[in-house]
């Protein structure tokens, strides 16, 4: 009975070790352009500042990712001018890409929705990691790139969000990169459902 008791308690904790570490395991880190892609597709705002978020749809993480902008555009204040790019695989069925996340996202005021078609912008930025967010300047100047989330799928007040509010009202903030939490952008490790290297449509 105490051995099968105890194996029980370490299966638990190995349990709870695996999903803390899944929670806290930001993704890969990217380095978006210092300066503002000059060949996109969207358009910079000349006279503010202008935020870009790659998002999977089907990624769950992302959520939490969406609930944060909502919180970070509320406390903006017409700052900013706000892009969600939605990745979308070409060979992939129609509407593949608006998921409930896209439409939390177009939901929010002031925020743009937009398909990335075969993630052109997503590379164009870098980016490796749904919910990867960079912030540049009305000059076109990077200032912020990270998640707005404390951890995996997980709301709350976090280094990112904050870091952006400091930036759009005050010009600055101590910390200018945190990690991204969120499942990969491109690949077949992906946890999402229908990776973009998954042929089968859904």
């Amino acid at each position: 009975m105490l051995t099968a008791c105890t194996v029980w308690a370490l299966m638990i904790g190995v349990g709870l070790c695996l999903l803390w570490n899944y929670e806290n395991g930001p993704g890969t880190a990217s380095a978006p352009p210092s300066d503002w892609p000059a060949d996109g597709c969207i358009r910079r705002d000349p006279d503010r500042a202008t935020l870009v978020m790659l998002a999977h749809p089907h990624c769950p993480c992302t959520r939490a990712s969406i609930g944060e902008l909502a919180r970070l555009m509320a406390q903006a204040q017409n700052r900013v001018t706000a892009y969600v790019l939605f990745l979308k695989p070409s060979d992939f069925a129609e509407d593949w890409e608006k998921t409930d996340l896209w439409q939390s996202a177009a939901s929010i005021p002031g925020v743009n929705v937009i398909a990335d078609d075969d993630g052109v912008e997503a590379r164009r930025f870098r980016a490796l990691t749904s919910g990867q967010t960079v912030l540049y300047d009305a000059q076109g100047h990077l200032l912020f790139s990270g998640g707005i989330t404390g951890s995996r799928g997980h709301s709350g007040d976090n280094a990112g969000r904050s870091a952006i509010v400091s930036l759009l009202h005050a010009g600055e903030t101590e910390v200018a990169e945190t990690p991204a939490f969120g499942c990969p952008l491109f690949g077949t490790n992906s946890l999402c459902e229908g990776a973009p290297d998954d042929r089968s449509k859904p």
